[in-house]
């Protein structure tokens, strides 16, 4: 199949003429969607700016992004990371890509995108300012892939003006496809990383940075702060390799390797300048073989710190943990002797099906997708949930649970689990884009509720595990008739009617024999009743409006179609009578689960309410459900409560005599199909 990329370059081959990208046109709305720029963009292609565009300089090693007027320097820090990952970068900026002849205006690049590598496609027309790029830019050469790939990031956010307020680690998970996490270096005066920890973060293939967070959500502005040593905040300082210098009195300091990606975009005097900097004293404390030893180790913008240095400077360290296929084409992460494996479920959180809030929900928490993570040995894993709501997400977190003493587990935990059991893992909340939490597990099984924060909010979104030994797995609960709805009723059975609808027997006492003689006056000489006429009866004999509203003419057909065994269209006066039995049964439950306010069920709840009536229904079916009764608040009425009981009935009967081998496999003709929806 030609992919789009090819087909555009054909089009504007035939054509001749270079494209233009109508999903995101060269227009003000385009740069801002929200604020009024001081200034008016021209948008002009690479050609018309400088005599000799190149996309990709491979003749520079040097990094020489700088972020121009927009200052967001976070998306230059990523950038940074990538370049310093030939590998990765050639992932994310394909280089079967220049200005040469022939030439149509087309640019692709592949980020990760809402749980998945996506190619994003845009034309070379970017905004300037008096002839020269207003944003992104290389300040040393003429490459272009700087601006070009954030325009396609902009694509992506609907604008630029969407990526100010972009963060360093959505942005490395964005361009390397790995889970990003933050861990902090101390608390107060407590160092929580040891030496021992980074040997582990070295030895898997993840990407280790160290950064300055000031507190401001690691959104960085043009102008950077500088410490008196030369480390500017903001930055990710890449974490190359840790080793020892054996000193002339005989002890050990411990070192870190660390780079700068922006070496080459700021200016000399800030470079560190610290203990073990290239000119300071501490080397003096070694001889000229060690000192020889640990310089040659150094590459261009890289330097040596002591590890106790680093504690005290930095504050925290952002890691990019990349599973073993994403790091296979990276050569700095091919001798890692720990390699990651990674699981991934893509979900949704669907109103009244599967959106169930976080656990201040006890009602509709059990709803949410509940997966099984399955362990063979003892270790740190990485749990990561993704939003896929860009422009207005949502509040999301999750929790775990340890299943090792739950036995048989057929189908997704019912409310019960969770107000008996303990969380073992709670992740913090949070409107990010991303949310990921690292927890020591020992063998067994658990379970990940990954949940929004407030009830019947809608986004899709991945939950992805990282480990050694892990297997993921949905819990999913099967669709089963559990009850006859439709009982068979003793011949004594009688059913009566409260005009008073007292709460103690659900409106029910006087005997429906009293509405016999209505029943027969409305039917046939074969003493039955169509639909209409049963409406008419209904309407009669129900004590007030809210009940009333059972009497619609679409349940009563389809009070008739079930219960008719003669094709006839018409009910007798003791299928008349069973309804009315069951229909006072199926209030009662309706009324259980309406507890804020009496007669509005809440959608989250129809699959429990159903389970109580006898039905046992998959996500799959429940959401089916949902999108024919639900009501634009989200609740559903006694009516529509009746009304999927009585689809429901009908199809498990029909599937059932249907079913002559018992082995949940039915044949149909098309006759028969168009029949048995219809009759549904």
């Amino acid at each position: 199949m030609t992919s789009s990329y090819e087909r555009i370059k054909s089009e504007c081959k035939q054509k001749g003429v270079l494209w233009e990208d109508e999903d995101f046109p060269a227009t003000q709305s385009s740069v801002f969607y929200h604020q009024t720029p001081p200034f008016t963009f021209q948008w002009k292609r690479p050609h018309e700016i400088v005599s000799n565009p190149v996309f990709v300089n491979d003749a520079s090693a040097q990094f020489d992004i700088v972020p121009g007027k927009m200052g967001d320097r976070w998306l230059v820090s990523c950038l940074g990371v990538l370049y310093l990952s030939k590998g990765l970068f050639y992932r994310v900026v394909p280089a079967d890509q220049n200005f040469d002849k022939p030439y149509y205006g087309v640019f692709r690049f592949r980020l990760w995108w809402c749980g998945e590598w996506l190619e994003v496609l845009v034309d070379d027309r970017l905004p300037t300012i008096n002839g020269k790029l207003a944003f992104l830019q290389a300040q040393n050469t003429n490459s272009f892939w700087p601006g070009l790939l954030e325009k396609a990031y902009a694509k992506l956010h609907g604008s630029y003006e969407a990526l100010k307020y972009g963060t360093l680690l959505d942005g490395l998970a964005d361009l390397t496809g790995g889970i990003t996490e933050s861990i902090s270096i101390k608390v107060e005066s407590n160092i929580l990383i040891r030496p021992p920890l980074l040997h582990n973060l070295l030895d898997t293939t993840s990407i280790i940075t160290c950064t300055i967070n000031n507190g401001t959500m690691t959104q960085i502005r043009n102008q950077t702060e500088a410490l008196p040593n030369g480390i500017h905040v903001g930055i990710n300082y890449r974490l190359c390799s840790m080793d020892k210098a054996e000193t002339i009195m005989g002890d050990t300091v411990q070192l870190v390797r660390l780079r700068n990606p922006l070496a080459q975009t700021l200016s000399k005097s800030f470079n560190f300048n610290g203990d073990w900097s290239s000119f300071s004293n501490s080397w003096e404390r070694v001889t000229m073989n060690e000192r020889n030893r640990l310089i040659e180790q150094l590459d261009q913008g890289e330097f040596w710190m002591s590890f106790f240095d680093m504690t005290q400077t930095f504050t925290h360290l952002e890691c990019v943990h990349l599973d073993s296929d994403t790091a296979r084409d990276e050569p700095q992460l091919a001798d890692k002797s720990r390699r990651w494996l990674m699981r991934l479920y893509q979900g949704a959180w669907k109103r009244g099906v599967t959106a169930g809030g976080c656990r201040n929900n006890p009602d509709s928490f059990h709803i949410n997708p509940q997966l099984q993570l399955f362990l063979s040995e003892k270790e740190d894993v990485i749990i990561s949930v993704n939003q896929h709501s860009v422009l207005e997400p949502k509040v999301i977190g999750f929790t775990v649970y340890n299943l090792n003493s739950v036995q048989n587990i057929n189908g997704c935990l019912s409310k019960n689990f969770f107000k008996k059991h303990k969380s073992l893992v709670n992740s913090q909340y949070t409107n990010s884009r991303q949310i990921s939490h690292r927890c020591s597990l020992d063998p067994g099984r658990y379970l990940i509720m990954a949940t929004t924060f407030e009830p019947a909010e809608e986004a899709s979104f991945s939950v992805r595990v990282l480990g050694s030994t892990i297997r993921l797995a949905l819990l999913e609960t099967q669709t089963m008739l559990l009850l006859d709805p439709f009982p068979l009723l003793n011949s004594n059975t009688k059913i009566t009617i409260d005009s008073t609808n007292n709460n103690n027997n659900n409106g029910i006492s006087c005997s429906t024999a009293q509405y016999e003689p209505v029943f027969m006056q409305l039917a046939d000489d074969q003493r039955t009743l169509n639909c209409f006429d049963l409406q008419e009866l209904l309407e009669a004999c129900l004590p007030n409006d809210y009940i009333r509203s059972c009497a619609s003419i679409d349940v009563c057909r389809q009070v008739v179609c079930l219960m008719d065994k003669t094709n006839r269209g018409r009910i007798n006066f003791n299928d008349f009578n069973k309804f009315m039995i069951n229909l006072k049964t199926w209030w009662g439950v309706f009324k259980m689960h309406t507890k804020e306010k009496s007669g509005i069920l809440k959608a989250e709840r129809l699959r429990d309410a159903l389970f109580d009536v006898g039905f046992q229904l998959s996500t799959d079916n429940i959401s089916i459900l949902i999108l024919r009764y639900m009501r634009r608040d989200g609740t559903l009425r006694l009516a529509d409560f009746i009304s999927a009981i009585l689809h429901l009935t009908m199809a498990f009967e029909l599937f059932k005599a249907k079913d002559t081998n018992q082995d949940g496999i039915i044949s149909m003709g098309m006759t028969e199909w168009i029949k048995s929806v219809f009759m549904c």
